[in-house]
């Protein structure tokens, strides 16, 4: 083996390296010479890096190998200027509104993976004044989670009214992420306008937003009542547990 090292010359050509690499000599060696792993050529062919190649290593690109290199800069620049009103609407004429269609979804569905949901917002609203922008439920229904689960509710409510406007009904997660998050706001009665709006639905209604709104509403026995009595009549093989009153004071 000592041989076959010093055999290698001490400058290596690609062709001379690929002679090397099928010879007897290299096949029987336990390890590459130092010579051979020091070349160029052999990087390519184990398909390692011994450098930065530019890619970001943060979880901007884990994950999202998909997104291009303008959708990447946007997202970047938008959350740099997202403090100045000013210069964020400059950003937006000057490189946002540049996009494909396809660039201006991902860095929506990016903002809101990363819950920047202000910047996810005003992303959703260039998308809408776009020519090639069709009303979309799956589009509404994500950045409509996003905020809630930031509890920003007024945002939610105007997003609500827009898909509404556009007569687009979300499905029962939707429902209870919304029902849950006014809840949790301290708003039951936007929570119940949130249930009457699911009860016009055509889609078949499943329990969980009901039970949602049974627990929840348990300090106010009226409006629990109305869900209750709703959730009986479509479910009537279901059981509605019911806590002593005395729990929460309504003795």
């Amino acid at each position: 083996m000592a041989g076959a090292s010093r055999s290698i010359p001490r400058i290596l050509t690609s062709k001379s390296l690929i002679e090397l690499l099928f010879s007897s000599k290299f096949l029987l060696s336990p390890s590459p010479p130092p010579s051979v792993i020091q070349h160029p050529f052999w990087y390519r062919l184990e398909g390692s890096r011994a450098y930065h190649d530019g890619r970001p290593r943060g979880p901007l690109w884990r994950g999202k190998k998909m997104i291009g290199k303008e959708a990447l800069f946007v997202i970047q620049g938008m959350k740099r200027f997202k403090a100045d009103g000013e210069k964020i609407d400059k950003f937006t004429k000057t490189h946002v509104l540049r996009l494909l269609k396809m660039d201006m979804i991902a860095v929506l569905n990016e903002l809101e993976r990363q819950e920047e949901v202000t910047l996810a917002v005003k992303m959703f609203r260039v998308i809408q004044k776009q020519d090639w922008y069709q009303p979309d439920v799956y589009l509404y229904k994500d950045l409509i989670m996003a905020l809630s689960r930031r509890k920003q509710m007024t945002e939610v409510m105007k997003l609500w009214e827009d898909m509404r406007r556009e007569n687009l009904f979300p499905d029962s997660q939707t429902y209870t992420e919304v029902i849950r998050g006014f809840l949790h706001d301290g708003s039951p009665t936007d929570a119940m306008n949130i249930f009457e709006d699911m009860k016009k639905s055509p889609d078949p209604p499943e329990q969980l937003p009901f039970r949602i709104l049974l627990k929840g509403l348990l300090p106010h026995p009226l409006l629990r009542n109305r869900v209750k009595q709703d959730f009986e009549e479509i479910f009537p093989d279901q059981h509605v547990y019911d806590p002593p009153e005395e729990i929460f004071g309504l003795r």
